[in-house]
């Protein structure tokens, strides 16, 4: 979804398409340094940032939309984990996208509740917000866009923390990026790092995480699961 976005970013505005490999090479950086970068800019001239915010705003708003379950799906298995953790058990989610993409994705993969006298009456559903009990436990949601610096650096995980009344020492961070174990690890939280995501094996392994999981099931025996 990420790369078809960026891809129609730049077309329409007249810049060269990127292979894969630039696409995820260069997701260490928040959107609008990433856009700039394909752009063929560098940090320090002229039009870095400008170009950035404006590519970066395109790329957003059309990333948002972009979002469905077909799309931007959990993985197998999340949505059921989340739901046995412990419900005394805080959530946060972070990450280096906005933070409407961040409630876009968590919104369209948890489903939507209601009452039997709601049912069949989407209108009375939608005014009413439904229930995402999924949804409703993260206290903290954040983007690079809400944050004073983006992952690989701890600020934003810092702000889940305060969001949540957590030491970051008492909290785990679960990723499939290096830059997400690098947060973590600046953080002072666990990183914990999952190999079903884009990353290598070689990467990730060399990266600062305390454990990488295979399988959803590996990732639940960390956590504290409510049977």
């Amino acid at each position: 979804l990420g790369l078809d976005a960026t891809q129609e970013v730049l077309v329409k505005n007249s810049i060269d398409k990127i292979t894969e490999e630039i696409y995820h090479s260069h997701c260490v950086y928040c959107t609008p340094d990433r856009l700039a970068r394909h752009a063929g800019l560098l940090p320090g001239d002229a039009d870095f940032e400008s170009v950035g915010e404006r590519l970066g705003k395109e790329f957003d708003d059309l990333y948002v939309d972009l979002v469905s379950v077909e799309t931007a799906g959990f993985y197998d298995e999340i949505e059921t984990m989340l739901g046995r953790i412990n419900p005394d058990v805080k959530l946060g989610a972070l990450t280096n996208a906005c933070v409407a993409y961040a409630h876009a994705v968590l919104q369209k993969n948890c489903p939507v509740y209601a009452s039997e006298e709601e049912n069949g009456n989407e209108e009375k559903k939608t005014a009413a917000g439904g229930l995402r009990p999924v949804y409703d436990r993260f206290s903290a949601i954040h983007g690079a866009d809400d944050v004073p610096k983006p992952k690989p650096h701890p600020d934003g995980l810092h702000k889940c923390c305060e969001d949540m009344g957590l030491d970051p020492k008492d909290c785990v961070y679960i990723g499939d990026s290096p830059t997400d174990a690098m947060a973590a690890d600046a953080a002072g939280m666990t990183p914990i790092g999952v190999m079903w995501g884009s990353n290598g094996e070689e990467k990730l392994r060399a990266a600062p995480f305390q454990f990488l999981c295979n399988s959803v099931e590996e990732l639940a025996q960390l956590l504290p699961i409510v049977d």
